[in-house]
Order: structure tokens, then sequence, then C-alpha cells
């Protein structure tokens, strides 16, 4: 049997929120949710949108929306984005001072009927993170650098990947794998097989002139 995978197209390759919105229509009968990546040219360089573009999307369209937010202290921000109509809320490790926030952040989340991730950089390892996975309802695990579409995948994601599922599967718990960053048809069957259970993908779709064709692609359906 198969393992399902499910597909979150990024909106990170678009510059504007109209198109985004077009793209999000275009895509809710195609890919399983909208990656909304959020950044604060503060925790990453790059400076994008805000809740104004998730609640334009939620407005717009039926597609679900895992919501990224690559912004410092995040905790003072996601009740803005569970106003705005996201489905899913991922935070960075890495974006807390204080890591004792991001339990309560987490649970803030789940309180208000969101799914919610957990993400990390590269740099970042498993061991750190595996106190605040017993709540999670997603990890989110960053194979390239956040703050830019189009970078390649980072090989050492494998072995994270292994590291997640093999905790996962030791303490029975029920976290959903997400990898973003680099992920394309040469190397989704892959992290699949690794633990992903949801990928993201930017550019490969984007630019994929049949990108339905894509999609079912990084499915392993093709």
């Amino acid at each position: 049997m198969k393992k399902k995978v499910d597909i979150s197209v990024s909106t990170d390759p678009i510059n504007s929120i109209q198109e985004i919105i077009e793209y999000a229509r275009f895509m809710q009968d195609k890919a399983d949710m909208l990656h909304c990546d959020i950044m604060d040219g503060k925790f990453v360089e790059k400076q994008n949108f805000d809740e104004e573009l998730v609640k334009n999307i939620n407005d717009s369209s039926l597609i679900m929306l895992d919501v990224h937010l690559m912004v410092d202290e995040p905790k003072d921000l996601v009740k803005k984005y569970v106003e705005a109509g996201a489905n899913i809320i991922t935070v960075h490790y890495e974006a807390f001072k204080n890591k004792s926030d991001i339990i309560g952040t987490l649970n803030f989340i789940k309180s208000k009927k969101c799914l919610c991730g957990l993400s990390f950089k590269p740099k970042t390892q498993i061991q750190e993170i595996k106190n605040f996975l017993y709540g999670t309802d997603i990890v989110l695990v960053m194979s390239v650098e956040p703050g830019a579409s189009g970078q390649k995948l980072q090989t050492d994601v494998y072995k994270k990947l292994s590291q997640l599922n093999e905790f996962r599967t030791e303490n029975r718990l029920n976290f959903k794998i997400e990898v973003d960053g680099g992920v394309n048809d040469q190397n989704c069957k892959l992290l699949a097989e690794f633990g992903a259970d949801i990928l993201v993908s930017g550019s490969f779709v984007y630019n994929s002139s049949d990108k339905n064709n894509a999609i079912k692609k990084l499915k392993c359906q093709k």
C-alpha cells in the first residue's frame, strides 16, 4: 500500500497578493493546502506579507491554509492569524528568546481549533526540540535556510526525518512531518520513505507548465 503524501503549495515564489489569491483558487481542487510564508524582515532578511494575506485568501478561496510564521516572537502574533482564517499555524523554535513560551504558544493555537506546528532551521538538531513535540500536530523540517525560494535541498534532512519518525513511533505520537525547501520529483519519494507526510513545494510546482501533473508526481502517483 502506497503512503499518502499531502502537498502544500507555497506562496513564496509569488510577489503579489492578487496573484496568490488567483493561485489559491486554481489550486483548491489540486493541492491539499496552500503554504503561506510570512516573513517579517527580522527572523529572516526578506519581508513580505502579514495576516491580511491570509484573510484575503480565506475570503476568496476554499483551500486549507498552512501558515508558516518566519517571524520573531510569534507568540504575540498568532491570534491575528487565527482570526484571519489559518487552519495550520507553524512557529519557529529559534524565534523564541524564552523557549518556555513555545508550549504556551502551541497550546493557544490548538485552543483556537487550529493545528499547531513547530519548525526549525537546518542547523538545529532534533535533540533540541524533542521536549516540545508531545503536543505538536505538525513538525516542519526546513531542508533549506528559510527566507528564499529555489534553494537546493540539504541532504542531511533525511537523517532528521529518520530521527523524527523513530521518535514519533517510540513515543506513540501522531504529529505529521512536513518538509519545506528544495522538494521536487527527484527527491519526493525518498522524503516520504524517510517519514515525510506533507511536502511543501514552491518553485517546482509554480514553474511547471502542467501544475496538476507536477503535484501528482510529488504524490508519487506518476
